[in-house]
């Protein structure tokens, strides 16, 4: 089953333990469990859709320089009040072994992605929303192929996100997803060995794989649950292999909802 980005996946919880927050201030860290179910394509231009449940623990650590959250891991090297840069590591599910397009070739392997960030924060805008603009290039490797590199990501994104005193937060994003010519083959090419009828061949280029428009809401319920809903929309028409004979659909969406809970929370208050 591929679900191609755990990573913006779990960013369309919006930070889910991660925003539930009894002070202005977060925690340092917390500890809890979250359980949810999402629907989405395949992968960006899929003709199918692909559904996944899914349970396990969450660990969220705030520190000042390590930190892990809804995006992963990293190690936070530049912080100002206007710019952060940090060097991080995401994970991501794969395997396309029910695509009936992909049939026959290469599964999608369960991945990770590794590589720097960067972050703007461009201010509060009304009701206490603030925003940000976020450019992060990482190595995407293949945890089922000896942790081979695929190829190189890019997602410039602008994101905007409002918590609310009265336990409602909401988020929104737009931005794309680019690919070097390594990672676009992964998903788009067709080498000749795999070429059939209704399946030619094709090399892809490098370039915009999809643009992107998400968003999502949350309630805090009690001090411990959270709920969450969130939509993600990706269309390939301006992609650069728009043409791939793996392309079937131009814009896919992908929706989830779950529940978050709050084991253990530390006394000591996060310095971000």
């Amino acid at each position: 089953m591929n679900v191609k980005r755990l990573a913006l996946l779990l960013s369309g919880l919006m930070a889910l333990p991660a925003s539930a927050r009894q002070a202005d201030v977060p925690p340092l860290w917390e500890l809890g469990a979250v359980a949810f179910g999402v629907a989405q394509q395949a992968y960006p231009g899929a003709g199918e859709r692909v559904n996944r449940g899914l349970a396990l623990p969450y660990f969220i650590y705030r520190g000042k320089t390590f930190r892990v959250d809804r995006d992963g891991a990293d190690i936070r090297a530049i912080k100002t009040s206007n710019f952060e840069f940090d060097i991080g590591v995401a994970a991501a599910f794969g395997s396309s072994d029910d695509v009936a397009v992909r049939r026959g070739m290469p599964e999608l392997g369960t991945m990770v992605e590794f590589g720097p960030r960067m972050k703007w924060n461009l201010g509060r805008g009304a009701g206490g929303s603030r925003w940000r603009f976020e450019l992060p290039a990482r190595v995407v490797l293949d945890t089922e192929d000896g942790f081979r590199k695929k190829g190189v990501s890019v997602e410039p994104e602008l994101y905007w996100e409002r918590r609310g005193r009265d336990g409602w937060g909401s988020h929104a994003s737009v931005g794309a997803l680019l690919g070097d010519r390594q990672l676009n083959d992964t998903f788009y090419g067709v080498a000749p060995v795999y070429a059939r009828v209704d399946r030619p061949a094709y090399v892809a280029g490098r370039g915009l794989i999809a643009l992107r428009l998400s968003g999502g809401v949350s309630k805090l319920v009690t001090p411990d649950w959270r709920l969450f809903g969130f939509v993600r929309v990706d269309d390939v028409r301006a992609g650069k292999n728009r043409d791939s004979p793996l392309v079937l659909r131009n814009t896919g969406a992908s929706v989830g909802f779950g529940v978050a809970y709050t084991w253990l929370r530390s006394a000591a208050r996060a310095n971000e």
